[in-house]
């Protein structure tokens, strides 16, 4: 068969697709897993009113998820599990330990599990908590080396003086740098008018960081990421790190920062929100303003009382607390979000926008560093677009 026909053949399926093709062997088994998917229903329709279909079996789409990961890649697998689960209404069977065994993890699929975790049988909850950690622990190995080495370097190069008491806290390189304009050349010397040193380590809390997570549905990548970070940030001495969750209530999950799986488990995705009440909370944990960060994620659709909402945030930003505003933190695109509360954080100076999971360590060494974290995020958005 031609290569090219065989392709459209896959691309079309069915077989009046008009390429006059038949499929075999293991491109027929290929064909048959997708359209058992996405042969002749849209989103949403159940898996009755389907032409392929995985029915209402437990077992049946466990063979399916085991026979689409040996046929696709994983990154083409974890789509079509979660297409799988929005157009199958897939969410029951999610709950069966033998399926969730079959599946591949990925951070959307936790997601799912997190949304389901009040409602799940205790029989499914040990295999939903190893695939919440087989997640957990892939993301902790990509991202905890770079978060760590981000954040200890802003520090240090926060920790700076111009005067350092000791001739062993100066910075040689970053000195004679500075001083190269008073270089002498008939003596062969720099002479220093400025002095460059290395602030004292300190034992002590630099930095007080409150992340501030939206838990409604849409928020799901973004929670399951905030959890990780979360956990890192709180095993650095140098920082005090407080995590809140928040629908219409505001939970505090910092004493289960030791532990993402339990944090996760911790959590309930869905719900209102009430944004305002949950900054009210946070602003109690700020202690020291000058040295704080307060990061919040969410869409910004506010259930509660905007004005108050904003004027929180204005009184937060006056103190000289830190205020980011996270519309996103996943590997997703553009993110759905309230238009007109983010043009009113802006205009107070409050940046919005959405931020990949690689590139936070980044925007947390700038916050410390107390950069313009609003030009930060334009220079990122020029550098990714070339």
């Amino acid at each position: 068969m031609d290569e090219r026909l065989r392709r459209w053949r896959m691309v079309l399926g069915g077989d009046a697709d008009g390429t006059g093709c038949s499929l075999a062997g293991i491109d027929a088994q290929m064909d048959g897993a997708l359209a058992a998917l996405y042969d002749g229903a849209s989103a949403g329709a159940g898996a009755a009113e389907r032409s392929g279909g995985l029915g209402a079996s437990a077992p049946r789409v466990a063979r399916w998820l085991g026979d689409i990961r040996s046929y696709f890649p994983s990154t083409v697998v974890q789509v079509m599990q979660k297409d799988a689960v929005e157009r199958l209404n897939l969410t029951r069977l999610l709950m069966e330990p033998e399926m969730l065994d079959a599946v591949e993890p990925d951070v959307h699929m936790v997601g799912t599990l997190l949304s389901l975790n009040r409602v799940m049988p205790e029989k499914a909850r040990e295999s939903a908590r190893a695939l919440v950690g087989k997640v957990v622990s892939e993301l902790e190995r990509r991202l905890v080396q770079k978060t760590k080495a981000a954040v200890t370097g802003a520090l240090d190069r926060s920790a700076r003086t111009h005067r350092p008491r000791r001739v062993a806290d100066i910075d040689w390189d970053r000195t004679i740098r500075a001083n190269l304009r008073n270089y002498l050349p008939e003596r062969n010397i720099v002479i220093p008018s400025r002095l460059i040193g290395y602030g004292r380590r300190q034992r002590a809390v630099q930095r007080e960081v409150v992340l501030c997570i939206d838990q409604s549905g849409s928020m799901a990548a973004s929670v399951v990421y905030s959890s990780v970070f979360g956990a890192v940030l709180a095993s650095m001495r140098s920082l005090r790190t407080s995590l809140v969750v928040f629908d219409t209530a505001v939970v505090d999950l910092t004493d289960q920062l030791h532990d993402p799986v339990e944090l996760l488990f911790g959590t309930q995705l869905g719900g209102g929100t009430d944004i305002n009440r949950a900054i009210a909370y946070c602003q109690g944990l700020i202690t020291r303003p000058n040295d704080s960060i307060f990061i919040l994620i969410s869409d910004l659709y506010e259930g509660g009382v905007r004005q108050e909402m904003l004027r929180r945030v204005a009184q937060m930003t006056a103190a000289g607390v830190q205020v980011i505003v996270l519309l996103a933190l996943s590997d997703e695109g553009a993110p759905f979000y309230d238009h007109d509360n983010a043009a009113a954080l802006a205009a107070m100076g409050v940046p919005a926008f959405a931020c990949t999971p690689d590139a936070f360590p980044d925007l947390m060494a700038a916050a410390i560093e107390r950069r313009d974290i609003g030009q930060w995020a334009e220079r990122r958005l020029e550098r990714t677009a070339t």
